[in-house]
This record gives structure tokens, C-alpha cells and sequence, in this order.
């Protein structure tokens, strides 16, 4: 069995607040850099196998630092990007709540069914990553690692385990940052979830729900 850790990058200054990032280039704050450095130091004690990441920025310097410990090149996986939330990039929910006030009713009755105005399609782009994600891993070693982000990971980890994608954000309600979950990949393509948001422990992570 393939041990597939998936985890989610350090923070930014958009976390402040709890702003959608989404496909928005953001790269890490002081803060979000620190965790890097133990997130890789706690990954080269695991003996990750290999590394890949996500095209945008904050996931590519989580990844750095994973290099840097390891000595593994990422593996760069568009299909990892986080979902793309439209009309509601760079704004907070209560935002949100005042400038569309039904969109955002429905996004949070259903956030896959009614995603954001001009963002992603959640149900498309998880099969996309589930499926390159499955494809890099049985290439890779024993435990490989992938950086991506928050919204896209619980939506895998809920499609792995058959879990409705609606439900995401109410049955995986928070993801830290560098926080690492753990999912099995049998030799069958069966699934099972080892572990979950596993954090670093830090005291200055932001804790926001989403």
C-alpha cells in the first residue's frame, strides 16, 4: 500500500481575515514560511519518497523547503491548484453574505451544487485531481508527499471515501496550514484515510473555520 501524504501549504497574509485565496497567486507571510521549515523537517524524519505540488506560489514555497531537507525535486501537478472561488476571491465570507447575499445562502447550503459565480466547477476539478493524484503516486515510492491546498484536499479526501462533496466543508469544516492528512492507496485502487490534519501544533496558526 501507497502511503500518499497530502498537505496543505503554510499560511499567507490572506489568512488574515479568512479571504478566499482560490486561484489567486499568493505567496507565503513570515508566519507561513516558518511552518515550511518544520513541515520539511518533520517530512525528511518521515522519509517522504517523493514530492510534488501545486502550480501556485504559496504551494510551490511550501515545497522549497521540503526540497531543501529532502533533496526532492517537486513534481509540479496543475490538476492540485485550489478551486477557483470567482466572485469571491480576495473577499471573506461575511463579505460575501452583504455584496450577494443569494449566492452566498446557496453556496452554503451547497458549496459543490452552487460554487461561486465564475469559479470552478468542484466536482469536475476533484476528479481531475484525484486522477493525476493517483497517477503521479503509482509512479512513486513508498510515501510520497504532494502539497496542494485547502479546499481541494478535503474535496479528494471526500471522494476518496465516497462522502457527498456538498458536505465538505460541514464534515472537514478546518484544514490548518502544513497540517498533513494521510490517505492509503491499495494495490487495487482502494482508499482508506490513515490520518487527518495532523497539524504542526503552532500557537499562531490562524484557526478560522471556512
Amino acid at each position: 500500500m501507497i502511503e500518499l501524504l497530502l498537505a496543505r501549504h503554510g499560511q499567507t497574509p490572506w489568512h488574515h481575515g479568512n479571504r478566499y485565496a482560490g486561484s489567486s497567486d499568493i505567496g507565503l507571510d513570515d508566519v507561513g514560511r516558518a511552518q515550511a521549515e518544520r513541515l520539511a523537517t518533520s517530512m525528511a524524519a518521515r522519509g517522504v519518497s517523493d514530492l510534488a505540488a501545486s502550480t501556485l506560489r504559496r504551494a510551490q514555497d511550501t515545497a522549497k523547503a521540503v526540497t531543501e531537507k529532502t533533496g526532492h525535486t517537486a513534481t509540479v501537478l496543475s490538476e492540485l491548484r485550489e478551486i477557483g472561488f470567482g466572485v469571491a476571491e480576495g473577499r471573506t465570507l461575511a463579505q460575501m453574505r452583504e455584496a450577494l447575499p443569494g449566492p452566498t445562502r446557496a453556496f452554503e447550503a451547497d458549496p459543490v451544487k452552487h460554487h461561486w459565480p465564475n469559479g470552478d466547477d468542484p466536482s469536475d476539478r476533484v476528479l481531475e485531481a484525484t486522477t493525476a493524484l493517483s497517477d503521479w503516486a503509482a509512479q512513486c515510492g513508498p510515501r510520497p508527499l504532494a502539497i496542494a491546498h485547502s479546499t481541494m484536499i478535503r474535496l479528494i479526501v471526500c471522494h476518496v471515501l465516497g462522502i457527498s462533496l456538498g458536505e465538505y466543508r460541514r464534515r472537514l469544516p478546518r484544514l490548518e496550514p502544513c497540517a498533513v492528512t494521510t490517505l492509503g492507496l491499495s494495490a487495487d485502487g482502494t482508499w482508506s484515510l490513515i490520518a487527518y490534519n495532523q497539524s504542526l501544533g503552532d500557537h499562531d496558526v490562524l484557526r478560522a473555520p471556512r
